[in-house]
Parts: structure tokens; C-alpha cells; sequence
């Protein structure tokens, strides 16, 4: 039997993609992966910002190989651009939030995975990162301000990491939380918000394969004012699906109600998909500020992905999938 392979809608070839040569120093791909411990790589050249700093106990695993089957029709933001704009809600409403970030402490972490599986559990992320192979992928990031930037993230799919907990099967819903210390995340001082911050998808959208738990970028381990040190990526729905800096994973019947959605209720939703058709009730959806180039482009349906998530609302006529 001969197998055809069709590339999504959005995948283009990798010579199309901004060369990886042109914003990274790409170290040698050390293989291999488990429980085990690593080298440091105390000599590593690393500028502020960086997760872990110059002693990454991760570094080995960075930068990961790419998964071609994930690519994007867009020159990819420069690194230098997006570090230095990022909606970071615990340090404060500004978009220069990069500074304030530095303050989120990242080692040791521990990540909760709990409610409806088989063994609740604690783990760490440097042991979680390594029970599971990484890969670079290249996602469109669509921000429900109507600001746009591409990115080449790096982790694993959300996938594994379900497989890993093994759900109970009356778990309807993956509820994703972060972290709670406003003696260090001056933001979560403001008492108006419902800290911490939560997020929540079915999970018949954790089993996407678009889903992607994200560790790092640009080659190396995760920025913190993008989420140090894991975070979520949706990319078919609005950036603050994407939650940063998880702590905590909950399998449940209940739909969560996220941070958002608490807040807004009119305005943010539990789905929020991409659609330019259905504006924002302060702005329109129809068009995206790319972020490092400025030009203004139409949106797309999902983002761009609508072929390999559609199916998921097929039934959901009822619901407002779009804000």
C-alpha cells in the first residue's frame, strides 16, 4: 500500500522559512533523554532573560530538532522583537514587561497533575522535560489584540503529556494553572483580578496534535517573560488561551472558567478560537498588526489551522466559539 502524505494548508517547504542560521547559534543536538542528570553548561554565553541563566541544566536539550510538518507562510519575528513585547499579566499591563519578569524564579519547579487520573503526581520540571523527546516547531501566534508575530517553539505535544497522566475517562476537560506569589509577581497584587491565572480546553482539544507544551525558543530554554519554564501554545485560538508559567494541571468534568473569561465575561470566552469575522466588541478581528514589520494582513479562520481543528466544533453550533 502506497501512504500519501498531505501537508496541511499552511505547511510550506523549510527553504521557504527564515533560515535557522540567520537567529541561532546552533550548538550540537545531544540525543538521548530520561531521568538522568546532565551537565551544566555553566560556560554558555546567555543574555538576561534566559530561564535558567548561564547554568541551564537543561541546555543539552536545546536547540531540538525541527518537525517540518509544522512550518508557517510568514517570516519568523525577529527574537530581539518579542522578548521585548509580551503580555505578562503577574508583573503588570504593559507591554514591556520583560524586566519585571526577570523577577519569576524558575528552578526548582514543580508541576501538580491532579483531579480525575489514575495517580495524582508532583513533578519537577527538570525531570518532566526530560521523560518526553523535544522538537522545534514553527506556530503563527495570534494575539486577541489583533497583533501577530511567528515563533519557533520548542516542547513536546500536549499529547504526551496527557498519555503521561492517564486520565479517568469521565475527564472532560484539562484546567491549566500558574503559579501564585505576588511578593515576587507584583501584578497579583491587584486584588480586582482572579489570581491565579487559569485556562481550560477539552480534552478533545489537549489530543490535537497542534497542542503543544512549550519549554523554550529560539533554540534554547524558554525566556521567563514568555513563560519560563512551561508553557502552552494554541495556536488555532487567541494568545491568552496560551497560559503561562504552568504550576498545576487538572483533569476534570467541570469546564473551568478562565482568568479572562472571569473578568470579562462579554468580551473573552472559554473557546476563543480565531475568526475575522466575529469582532472583538471593542475592535475588529478582521485584520492583525504583524509585530515586528507592522504591516496589517487579513486574519484567518482558526489562525490558518482550520483544517486540522475545525472538526472540533463541528457539533458546538450552540456555543460562541469565536470570543
Amino acid at each position: 500500500m502506497v501512504q500519501i502524505l498531505r501537508k496541511p494548508a499552511w505547511a510550506i517547504s523549510e527553504n521557504q522559512a527564515t533560515c535557522e542560521a540567520a537567529f541561532l547559534n546552533r550548538r550540537q543536538l545531544i540525543k538521548g533523554w530520561g531521568m538522568a542528570g546532565v551537565g551544566l553548561a555553566a560556560a554558555m554565553a546567555v543574555r538576561p532573560g534566559r530561564a535558567f541563566g548561564a547554568d541551564d541544566p537543561t541546555a543539552d536539550l536545546y536547540p531540538a530538532k525541527r518537525n517540518e510538518s509544522y512550518m508557517i507562510d510568514r517570516e519568523l519575528t525577529p527574537e530581539k522583537v518579542n522578548t521585548r513585547y509580551n503580555n505578562f499579566y503577574e508583573f503588570g499591563s504593559h507591554k514591556q514587561i520583560w524586566k519585571a519578569a526577570q523577577a519569576l524564579q524558575t528552578s526548582p519547579w514543580d508541576i501538580r497533575v491532579d483531579g480525575l487520573v489514575e495517580q495524582p503526581v508532583t513533578i519537577g520540571f527538570e525531570d518532566l522535560v526530560r521523560r518526553i523527546p523535544l522538537e522545534e516547531r514553527l506556530y503563527r501566534h495570534r494575539c486577541v489584540e489583533a497583533w501577530s508575530m511567528t515563533v519557533p517553539w520548542t516542547g513536546f505535544a500536549l499529547s504526551e503529556l496527557v498519555a503521561l497522566a492517564k486520565p479517568l475517562s469521565s475527564a472532560k476537560y484539562v484546567r491549566f494553572e500558574t503559579f501564585l506569589d505576588p511578593d515576587v509577581a507584583t501584578g497579583q497584587r491587584q486584588s480586582w483580578y482572579p489570581w491565579p491565572y487559569v485556562e481550560g480546553i477539552t480534552i478533545e482539544e489537549a489530543g490535537n496534535d497542534l497542542a503543544f507544551m512549550v519549554t523554550g525558543a529560539y533554540g534554547h530554554a524558554l525566556d521567563k517573560q514568555f513563560g519560563a519554564p512551561i508553557r502552552l501554545a494554541l495556536p488555532w485560538k487567541y494568545g491568552f488561551k496560551s497560559i503561562k508559567s504552568i504550576s498545576r494541571i487538572s483533569f476534570t468534568d467541570t469546564r473551568p472558567v478562565s482568568f479572562w473569561e472571569e473578568v470579562g465575561p462579554d468580551e473573552y470566552g472559554f473557546w476563543a478560537n480565531v475568526n475575522p469575522g466575529v469582532p472583538h466588541p471593542r475592535w475588529s478581528q478582521a485584520q492583525e498588526r504583524i509585530l515586528h514589520t507592522g504591516e496589517k494582513v487579513d486574519t484567518l479562520l482558526y489562525n490558518g489551522y482550520g483544517d486540522q481543528v475545525a472538526h472540533l466544533y463541528k457539533d458546538l453550533k450552540s456555543e460562541k466559539l469565536f470570543m
